[in-house]
Formats: C-alpha cells, sequence, structure tokens
C-alpha cells in the first residue's frame, strides 16, 4: 500500500511525524482528504480535527487551532497556531477559556478586542467539538 510522509509541528515542537495512508484536515473551505500521490497544494487551516490513517487503518487524532497546510506528493506538511494530541486537551481549562470569552463579548463597555474574543470563543468551541467527537468514536 502506498504511503505519505506526514509531519504535523507547532510553535511548542513537532506532535506528529511518520507514514500515512491518508490523512483529513480542516481546510478553511471545509475538510479535505489528501492522499499518497496528491497534487501540490498550500491552503489555510481552519481549527479542528486533523486524522491521520495509517497502514494498519488506524486512526490517530489531532487538534489544530488553524495554520497552513503544504501538500507535495510524498509529503504532508501541517504547520499549525497549536496542535495537541487528543489525550492531551484539558476539559476544563477549555470550559474556562470558553466562559471567559463569552464574558468578554457579553461585556461590550469593557476594553476588550472583539475579533480576539470571538476567536479564543470560536477556537474553544472547535476544542470542545473535538472532545466529544473523541468521547464518541470511543464508546
Amino acid at each position: 500500500m502506498a504511503t505519505i510522509h506526514v509531519d504535523i509541528v507547532s510553535a511548542e515542537g513537532a506532535i506528529f511525524s511518520g507514514p500515512a495512508a491518508m490523512v483529513f484536515v480542516p481546510a478553511e473551505l471545509g475538510e479535505m482528504g489528501i492522499a499518497p500521490r496528491h497534487s501540490p497544494l498550500i491552503t489555510r487551516l481552519a481549527s479542528g480535527e486533523i486524522r491521520v490513517q495509517t497502514e494498519s487503518g488506524e486512526e490517530q487524532s489531532f487538534f489544530v487551532s488553524g495554520g497552513v497546510l503544504e501538500v507535495q506528493p510524498k509529503v504532508v506538511t501541517v504547520l499549525a497556531d497549536t496542535a495537541l494530541r487528543a489525550r492531551d486537551i484539558d476539559e476544563a481549562a477549555v470550559l474556562k477559556a470558553k466562559r471567559e470569552a463569552e464574558e468578554a463579548l457579553a461585556d461590550r463597555k469593557g476594553d476588550i478586542d472583539m475579533a480576539r474574543a470571538q476567536a479564543e470563543l470560536a477556537e474553544a468551541v472547535a476544542r470542545l467539538k473535538f472532545l466529544e467527537k473523541i468521547r464518541r468514536s470511543a464508546k
């Protein structure tokens, strides 16, 4: 079976590097699948789940909060703003961040950056959806 090499990195460091039979990413305009020998491509990523399918059919999931995807025929590179393994997401911290962003948006009198608060809320919601999906698939 043909494979493609996948590298997922963020400012904190490399989170995954290895071969894959298929990769699914949250591109800015929707989810896309990348198979070996895919056409070259560069696109921005939205917050969401990256799924890496190994040759054996096992799937590994990662959360990214945006970034850039580069696809070459033999290599997929994800340069993420933030990248986390499913097991590394702290649900309590995500709920707290969501609550704080909602409060900041509700308090329009305060000296806040609306765009930043909206982005933080969108990322927290994306992380919660990711956690919920992981829990459903584990059952």
